[in-house]
């Protein structure tokens, strides 16, 4: 390539030829100039930049910046935990009422089951070098136990719905002794007829109390007769569901009338002796399907 000189210092034009490489050693050259001038100014700006206050200025906004995010970030997460953690307090006081209602279901105080205090835990220091959780391992221990704790208040509310049943279920057997009687005249069974002297079949209770004395429902249910009856006397039947009727009869007054609903232990006559009697008792009875059973099955009563 010819590179042409023209000058007014110069009588003549002048030529210089210069080659290809010695072009690309110049291009080299001038592209070499540009990188260390480029690098220069980086390291100039890098060691120096700090001290300028225009800089410090942009450096402390961007600092400032990352670190109202990285706040932001922080606070929008420990929000959303503490609507978390809220929801689980609630969830478990729910289930602390839940656990005292069912304990008293099951027969327990709930002070020996100790709802409402820490349980005790301990152990001896691991071995094994300990790890701080990170945010997202407490996000997913507390995705964890918000389940469980879900699921353990499904499972006890069924469970809590079945005892409630269950428990429904006993005050309808009657297992309340009708009057408060020391011992019986007469017990379940075969016996000698103090009218005939015959062996017969006595299908109840005679309690032994004097004229007057309450006579209560064995259980709860619905009275379904109450009324005079030929032999035995003022007589009340409550049905309590399920077959079970029971029988209270000889009384001297009747305190309930047909279609009353009484609760257990509810008073429903007085002891007497009307209709087939010697002397004033309870005679009571307890059918199941309309066949006779024997009462103390079910009386909760010594003897």
């Amino acid at each position: 390539m010819d590179i042409i000189l023209v000058s007014d210092r110069l009588a003549k034009a002048r030529t210089i030829t210069v080659s290809l490489s010695q072009l690309a050693v110049l291009a080299f050259a001038g592209i070499g100039s540009v990188i260390a001038f480029t690098t220069a100014l980086n390291y100039a700006v890098l060691r120096y930049a700090a001290d300028l206050p225009y800089m410090q200025s942009m450096l402390g906004s961007a600092r400032r910046d990352d670190t109202q995010r990285a706040e932001s970030y922080m606070r929008e997460n420990l929000n959303a935990m503490a609507v978390r953690l809220g929801q689980m307090q609630a969830e478990l006081l729910r289930l602390d009422t839940l656990g005292e209602r069912l304990a008293k279901l099951a027969g327990f105080k709930p002070q020996e089951l100790m709802f409402g205090q820490t349980p005790g835990r301990g152990g001896a220091e691991s071995s094994v070098a300990s790890q701080d959780l990170s945010l997202g391992d407490i996000n997913q221990q507390l995705d964890a136990l918000t389940r469980r704790v879900e699921d353990r208040g499904d499972t006890l509310g069924v469970l809590e719905s079945l005892l409630t049943l269950e428990s429904a279920r006993k005050k309808l057997v009657p297992s309340m002794p009708p009057v408060q009687a020391a011992w019986h005249s007469s017990s379940y069974g075969w016996r000698i007829d103090p009218f005939t002297g015959q062996r017969a079949f006595h299908e109840g209770i005679d309690f032994m109390a004097e004229s007057g004395t309450p006579i209560h429902a064995a259980a709860g249910g619905v009275v379904v007769y109450s009324d005079l009856h030929p032999q035995y006397g003022n007589m009340v039947e409550i049905d309590h569901g399920n077959g079970l009727v029971t029988r209270y009869a000889h009384a001297s007054k009747r305190l309930v009338r047909a279609g009353d609903v009484v609760l257990s232990g509810a008073k429903i006559a007085e002891v007497g002796r009307t209709g087939r009697a010697t002397g004033t008792h309870l005679h009571f009875e307890v059918r199941q399907q309309g066949v006779p059973q024997n009462p103390t099955q079910f009386l909760r009563q010594p003897g």
